[in-house]
């Protein structure tokens, strides 16, 4: 998968993270980045109509294995927020999280139990997969930015997704 930065401006953390995490993990649809509000917003996709009664079973599960991973890491969480669109036949679903309290592990988590939970329902980018080096590499990049993240005060919402096999990264 290819990344390129529309604009020709550097590349920053913040940019950095958004292109990481899509490579990282094909199950996530788009991210958003609000520096303002120092939040990630990550999307997924199912390929089909979602209940509201099989979206509160799942966001219990999702929030469950969450708040387990925190309590077994002394954690505490300062936002975690899910919600979900209907649109015809698909579903997004969005997992709003704060990036100071947010870590890797979490964003591993909440990737397996959606692929878990949805599987064949879930829309993925079917391209390249990453061999167990990369996906270290990618592990050790992505914990790298989110610490660069938390400490500093970004000016622009960011939006990533994939179209084609690429990440396309665009300020709001």
């Amino acid at each position: 998968m290819q990344a390129k930065l529309k604009g020709g401006e550097d590349v920053t953390d913040s940019v950095g993270l958004l292109i990481s995490i899509l490579v990282r993990y094909p199950q996530v649809a788009a991210i958003n980045f609000d520096p303002e509000e120092h939040l990630l917003k990550f999307d997924f996709i199912c390929a089909r109509a979602v209940e509201e009664n099989e979206m509160r079973q799942f966001e219990t599960y999702l929030l469950d294995h969450i708040q387990t991973l925190n309590f077994l890491e002394k954690k505490d969480l300062s936002l975690i927020e899910v919600t979900h669109q209907v649109f015809n036949d698909l579903t997004v679903i969005e997992i709003k999280r704060d990036v100071e309290t947010l870590a890797l592990d979490e964003i591993n988590l909440v990737a397996e139990v959606f692929y878990q939970y949805w599987e064949k329902d879930l829309i993925a980018d079917a391209g390249e997969h990453l061999i167990e080096e990369e996906l270290i590499v990618q592990d050790e990049i992505i914990e790298h930015m989110l610490e660069s993240v938390r400490g500093s005060v970004g000016s622009k919402k960011l939006y990533a997704f994939r179209e084609e096999g690429k990440v396309l990264v665009f300020n709001k």
